[in-house]
């Protein structure tokens, strides 16, 4: 069995390898493999999946695949945008974006519902916020939470009215465990991007590449693996910090799925070799801010 951890204090227990679902969208992946990976994820232990309006297929798939299993899933979507209607980044998108997610997902109700990378200009305005609040004074939400990066993830932080946060977390992009994780420990927070795209993949620079950035800073910090996969060590340093609930990993292969879930089972690192990632980072921190 999988040992669930806390989502801060919102009462939601969340495996710490959660399933980020935007390749289930994908239209070029069949129903049938769809169903399937979906399923497999569950039956490996995760119980967070984290989607998107913007996910193309994503929400109505989870819907059709998973709605008898409804009660075991902790089910995480982000909202704000794209609703037909609707102004971006208003009140009654937020409202509207929420129905739209539960008739999609087939549910009552959207356990995480996240701001998704949502300027800071907006949050001070409180309407989205506000929206969302009323949400989960409804029950159509379980927590309200935040997912973005720099200086609009701190600016969320600020409010105070937010059960959690989602920003990148892996070796190449520390920033956010000084600049906001030791300030939310009542909070949820889930790390994404935790293997840094893979940066080891290339043995050159692959310029153009969404990896490109991270490979820079791979190299920069000539970092040692001591013996072990890379996606070991990435995904356990993004599980170090006792603040995170939780690491998403995207994949369309039920092998590479089972075998992170492996990995998160291990846990974090121990306290000398999380210390020496951290401290190679900071040495060779060029500005590296977080990527969104």
């Amino acid at each position: 069995m999988v040992l669930q951890r806390p989502y801060g204090n919102s009462g939601l227990m969340v495996s710490p390898l959660g399933l980020g679902a935007m390749q289930i969208g994908d239209p070029g992946l069949d129903e049938a493999q769809a169903a399937t990976l979906l399923n497999a994820a569950l039956d490996a232990g995760i119980t967070l999946i984290d989607t998107a309006r913007s996910y193309g297929l994503s929400e109505a798939r989870i819907g059709r695949h998973l709605a008898a299993r409804r009660d075991g899933i902790v089910l995480s979507t982000k909202l704000g945008y794209g609703v037909e209607g609707y102004e971006d980044w208003t009140g009654s998108c937020i409202t509207a974006g929420i129905e739209r997610a539960l008739r999609l997902l087939r549910t009552d109700r959207i356990d995480i519902a996240h701001l998704h990378s949502c300027p800071c200009e907006t949050l001070e305005r409180g309407e989205v916020i506000a929206a969302l609040e009323q949400a989960k004074r409804d029950g159509k939400v379980r927590a309200i939470a935040y997912s973005g990066d720099n200086d609009d993830l701190v600016c969320a932080v600020a409010t105070g009215r937010f059960d959690g946060f989602m920003a990148s977390l892996n070796i190449c992009d520390q920033r956010v465990i000084d600049a906001v994780l030791s300030g939310i420990a009542t909070r949820g927070f889930i790390a994404k991007r935790p293997a840094a795209n893979h940066p080891w993949r290339f043995s050159e620079r692959p310029a153009g590449d969404y990896c490109e950035e991270y490979w820079l800073r791979w190299r920069a910090m000539a970092l040692s693996s001591r013996g072990h996969e890379w996606g070991e060590v990435a995904l356990r340093f993004a599980l170090t910090p006792p603040q995170v609930s939780s690491a998403i990993t995207g994949t369309a292969n039920i092998a590479h799925l089972r075998q992170d879930v492996a990995w998160a089972m291990a846990g974090g690192l121990d306290e000398d070799w999380f210390g020496e990632l951290r401290t190679a980072f900071r040495q060779h921190d060029r500005d590296w801010a977080g990527q969104v």
